[in-house]
């Protein structure tokens, strides 16, 4: 069985056979699926799905590109955020975090980074308050995530989508609140890639598996939506990185997952 511990199947590109990708997924082996939230909208549509089936937990979540887009008037209704944080099905804060890289021709300013990094403290603090764990969200921004998250010892992060360098893996792995989650974009790596070095040096026992769907579909259905049936395939890629099988791959990261969402 297989736990998918990131997706986002409140996406539009699943609003046309929601019911049955769901169904296919279970029916495929995937065990239990966390629905990431990355706003207010997504993450209300989390926890519905959530209350909707037994087997779909929520995580929510304010990404940073919400503080990049409303600035300060993101923490206007940041009461109703926690009221969404409390409810019987959220096991996780997330996805938050920072995100320095622009989509824009414009450069991320130091002003929206200040923003991000206000966002992102006030929800560790939800988080510990709550005694629930941290989904990160962290692209060109490690230094400055890392520096933030030492500060919460007693609080267990997952970097989501994991893609930092061996040697801030090596920074990351000394401190023991840490997990690493790996999606489908390592099986299409190339075999020199960094990544795959990363996913070699990171003990079994601090890897999850998950989708990031309907993104970062891997191979060999690149270029398709990403399901969470789909969460096998990287399962088998990290068995062939560790030289282990795929029940062995499958049985720990599932039982990681059972202990750091606390199912």
């Amino acid at each position: 069985m297989l736990i998918d511990t990131h997706a986002h199947l409140d996406d539009e590109k699943f609003n046309p056979d929601q019911s049955e990708m769901i169904e296919q997924a279970f029916a495929s082996g995937v065990e239990k699926i966390i629905n990431v939230g990355a706003g207010l909208g997504s993450s209300r549509r989390s926890v519905a799905l959530a209350e909707k089936y037994a087997n779909i937990f929520a995580a929510v979540g304010l990404h940073p590109h919400y503080f990049n887009q409303y600035a300060e008037r993101s923490f206007d209704r940041i009461e109703e955020f926690k009221a969404l944080a409390r409810q019987k099905k959220v096991v996780a804060i997330g996805e938050i975090g920072l995100d320095y890289y622009s989509h824009l021709e414009d450069l991320i300013t130091e002003a929206q980074k200040e923003v991000q990094k206000k966002g992102f403290v006030l929800q560790i603090e939800l988080a510990k308050e709550l005694n629930l764990p941290v989904i990160i969200h962290c692209r060109d921004a490690y230094a400055d995530t890392l520096e933030i998250i030492k500060n919460y010892p007693g609080v267990q992060f997952v970097f989501h989508c994991y893609g930092g360098s061996l040697s801030f893996t090596e920074k990351l792995l000394q401190m023991e609140n840490i997990h690493f989650s790996f999606t489908g974009n390592i099986t299409y790596a190339k075999p020199d890639a960094e990544i795959l070095a990363v996913v070699k040096i990171i003990p079994l026992e601090k890897i999850m598996l998950e989708t990031d769907c309907p993104y970062l579909t891997p191979a060999p259905h690149r270029g398709k939506r990403n399901e969470p049936k789909f969460v096998s395939l990287t399962a088998e890629k990290i068995a062939e990185i560790k030289n282990l099988t795929t029940d062995e791959i499958s049985e720990i990261t599932t039982q990681n997952a059972i202990d750091f969402f606390n199912f």
